[in-house]
């Protein structure tokens, strides 16, 4: 096993992995945005509103995300009469699907709430909007950190299928150099640590953060 070569393109797969992280923490960060909306409507009095987001969370959970990426990627600009980059649609269809986990797991995380909380809120002269805003999301999201670090992670292992559109990200990187250098086995063994090194770091990031906060499991 020639480990050499694994030091020499180290450097490549460093950048592989940055693209790697950068993916992850847009799309997590825009799927928490639009996951929160997401949410709302989901938890709306008004039914239409809450079947179509229904429909919506159903729709991205059940079906595979490649089909996803390739329907950003490829159908996408025929809509628009627009080429899309290769690193923008990735992080479009990260984020739409990831919205649709976030969602459900900040639903729990509202439900979970003493509805006691509300009641006294409300009473103490604080409109819905306000309640919701002050006093209900502010603990839903502490409580659902865990899962969406979780989710992070998800995320970030699952930026391997864009290599499937010539995104150089970690997987891609490690493509490349395996088949210029006939070396697969070392490659991919270096993706596999460089993967298993930022998932470990997430992880002791929630640990950190559940310890901190004394998030209740």
């Amino acid at each position: 096993m020639d480990f050499g070569l694994v030091r020499d393109n180290l450097p490549f797969l460093l950048q592989g992995a940055w693209i790697t992280v950068e993916v992850t923490a847009l799309s997590l960060l825009f799927g928490i945005l639009l996951g929160t909306l997401v949410t709302l409507a989901r938890m709306s009095p008004l039914r239409w509103l809450s079947a179509l987001t229904l429909g919506y969370i159903e729709l991205l959970r059940g079906t595979p995300l490649l089909v996803q990426i390739f329907l950003i990627f490829f159908g996408l600009p025929q809509l628009i009469q627009q080429q899309i980059n290769e690193f923008a649609a990735g992080v479009l269809a990260f984020s739409i699907n990831s919205s649709a986990y976030v969602a459900e797991i900040l639903r729990s995380g509202i439900q979970s709430i003493p509805k006691g909380q509300r009641e006294a809120a409300l009473s103490l002269g604080l409109s819905p909007s306000q309640t919701l805003r002050y006093v209900i999301l502010p603990q839903a999201f502490t409580r659902v950190i865990p899962p969406l670090v979780n989710e992070g992670i998800s995320l970030l292992k699952n930026s391997s299928l864009l290599s499937a559109i010539a995104v150089v990200e970690l997987t891609r990187a490690g493509q490349l150099v395996a088949s210029r250098t006939f070396k697969p086995f070392e490659m991919y063994l270096a993706v596999s640590l460089l993967y298993l090194g930022m998932t470990l770091l997430l992880s002791w990031v929630s640990r950190g953060l559940e310890r901190r906060w004394n998030i209740p499991h």
